[in-house]
């Protein structure tokens, strides 16, 4: 009987630790969805929900859990995504998405033994070209079917038959969606990777802010350059986005002229060089950049305190 039975006991259930394994991937698959890691958080308790609501008969029928959990994450985020359109449209003023610090950065971390503090969810979120800024701003302008179609194919490698499965279409229709994903990106022009150069760019651009020279400031970046605020009608910020060199420097220098003592800190962020605002130890504004032709060309300020909940307060010197 006991050999009868061995084969029974090992596919009882699926290997707990091989489950919640999976988290840091859907994760980072909801976050490059989402563009929010809140959202992304939600849809991923909402996948183990779904998951565990199931019988230990029916989990234990499932083949592959790894596949399971990221097609009905998928599922999810898709029908987040057609939610979030509708939402956006009432927002106030321009929608960005939630700027990420680097991973030993996260509020609460430890720096002790060279180790983060809480792995929730700092590891969990992988930082790559994937998720700079301006590789998610691209992927908002997506509809929802294209950047799911785009990102399981293109950044998480999954086979278009898979796609189909979660998008609710055939193979090629995922196929043309996916293509036509990767035609918004090129038309962008996005790098592989971060521009050379960049951190000293944004040390120049911090040190001539910290001194309003606004001559240094406009020199700095492109004459066509563009600032966009997310302040999510919660605090300051502009409406619509500010273009032009000169306009954007005069901007941030009344900027910092309305708040005294704001400290200007070179940080990390969606695992590129940025800049953080805090005063009194609080994050108020996290600034991510893009460049072109050795200028800063785009500058997205994030002001919206419920998208800088992941900051710390007060970050290493």
């Amino acid at each position: 009987m006991s050999t009868f039975d061995e084969p029974v006991r090992e596919r009882t259930e699926p290997d707990l630790g091989v489950v919640v394994g999976e988290r840091r991937r859907l994760t980072d698959l909801g976050y490059r969805l989402l563009g929010s890691l809140a959202e992304a958080e939600d849809a991923v308790q909402e996948t183990y929900a779904r998951w565990y609501a199931m019988s230990p008969r029916q989990r234990k029928a499932v083949e592959s859990p790894g596949a399971w959990l990221t097609t009905v994450a998928g599922r999810v985020c898709l029908d987040m995504l057609g939610s979030a359109r509708v939402r956006r449209e009432r927002y106030v003023g321009a929608w960005i998405p939630e700027p990420l610090p680097d991973r030993t950065e996260w509020a609460g971390a430890r720096a002790d033994d060279g180790r983060s503090g809480p792995a929730d969810p700092a590891d969990r979120v992988t930082l790559d070209e994937s998720v700079n800024m301006a590789f998610l701003v691209v992927l908002e302008s997506m509809t929802p079917a294209e950047r799911v179609a785009f990102v399981l194919h293109d950044v998480f490698a999954y086979p278009f038959a898979e796609i189909a499965e979660i998008v609710g279409r055939s193979p090629a229709a995922c196929r043309q969606l996916a293509s036509s994903a990767r035609r918004r990106v090129r038309a962008e022009g996005r790098p592989a990777g971060p521009p050379s150069g960049q951190a000293a760019l944004v040390r120049d651009f911090k040190e001539a802010w910290e001194a309003k020279d606004i001559k240094t400031l406009v020199g700095l970046l492109a004459p066509d350059a563009t600032m966009t605020a997310d302040g999510g009608g919660l605090v300051g910020a502009a409406l619509r986005p500010v273009e032009g060199s000169a306009l954007i420097a005069q901007y941030i220098v009344h900027f910092a002229d309305k708040a005294p003592g704001l400290e200007l800190l070179e940080r990390t962020v969606n695992g590129v060089p940025g800049l953080v605002a805090q005063s009194s130890g609080v994050t108020v504004t996290v600034a991510a950049f893009d460049l072109a032709d050795g200028r800063i060309s785009r500058i997205w300020a994030v002001r919206n305190p419920e998208k800088l909940r992941a900051w710390t307060e007060h970050g290493p010197g």
